[in-house]
């Protein structure tokens, strides 16, 4: 039995080789890299003359899969961003651990209703906790980032610096399956005009309107933005949600209009790269759970 599973696993690696996708080993039963990281890195081989992450080690070849999978039974990874793909990630209210989560499904249905567009028809997975991956080619040129929510409520994306679990994976929970035929079709263009990060604008003195509002709230809005502006990769949308948050006590209290704070955090987050819908459902998330949990003036 254990001979026909790391098989069976070894065909699916060998499947989405074929395809052109870049694959690389998951440990048995997990979807955790089954290679090794950078502190136990022997500089050999692949990474001869420097350590190559998982990304940059995933590959195509038959003969690399092959000698891969023949130590165990490891679950299959794919590279996103070098097989080219943009996977969208519909979660399910289980997944996230409560039944009152969104549903991946419903709210990424609802968003193509609101787009007068079909659900895209291209290959897609099921997960092993039941959700559902729906697997795109990206458009040449392009290179998309991950997306947490961005797209939807509990729809993620996986591209450059993402991977996916590939059909025929087993976990505890469950195997991944293929629900249709393996055809990736293109990502269509209004999704990618969401996914797309907006062009980098000139960062210069932030410039509000005149409001009616404490001088206080005014030079907290400014001094947050400014964080925002110079937050670094990697950190940008967490630093814009910690930032709107700290903002939205202002709002509360009635010293600045909401519309100010979301229109000065929208453009400081537009000017390091962050999409438009990101930025738009990270500071609507942020300002509401301010405006729910802030103290009145006199207890702060």
């Amino acid at each position: 039995m254990a001979q026909d599973t790391r098989s069976a696993l070894l065909r699916a690696a060998l499947d989405a080789a074929e395809r052109g996708w870049h694959v690389f080993p998951l440990r048995p039963g997990t979807k955790r890299p089954a290679l090794h990281g950078e502190t136990a890195c022997p500089r050999t081989g692949p990474c001869a003359g420097r350590h190559r992450k998982w990304e940059q080690r995933a590959t195509t070849d038959p003969d690399r899969i092959r000698a891969a999978w023949s130590r165990a039974p490891f679950n299959v990874g794919i590279a996103t961003g070098p097989s080219g793909l943009v996977v969208i990630d519909l979660d399910t209210p289980e997944h996230k651990g409560s039944s009152d989560a969104p549903d991946g499904a419903a709210t990424f249905g609802a968003l193509c209703e609101r787009a007068d567009h079909a659900v895209p028809d291209t290959y897609r997975t099921r997960t092993a906790s039941g959700g559902t991956h729906l697997y795109f080619t990206a458009p040449d040129s392009v290179r998309l980032p991950n997306t947490a929510g961005t797209v939807a409520d509990a729809v993620d994306t996986r591209a450059w610096g993402g991977y996916v679990v590939a059909a025929g994976s087993i976990t505890p929970a469950g195997q991944y399956e293929a629900l249709s035929d393996p055809v990736a079709t293109l990502l269509p263009g209004w999704l990618l005009a969401i996914l797309q990060p907006a062009p980098a604008r000139p960062v210069g003195p932030l410039r509000l309107p005149a409001v009616d509002g404490s001088r206080a709230a005014v030079a907290a809005l400014e001094a947050e933005c400014a964080v925002v502006a110079a937050a670094p990769d990697g950190l940008r949308n967490t630093t814009l949600n910690r930032s709107a948050f700290k903002v939205g006590r202002f709002v509360a209290w009635g010293d600045l209009p909401r519309h100010v704070a979301e229109d000065a955090f929208q453009a400081a987050g537009e000017s390091v790269g962050l999409t438009t819908a990101e930025c738009r459902t990270t500071i609507r998330s942020a300002l509401n759970s301010s405006l729910r949990t802030a103290r009145p003036r006199e207890a702060a």
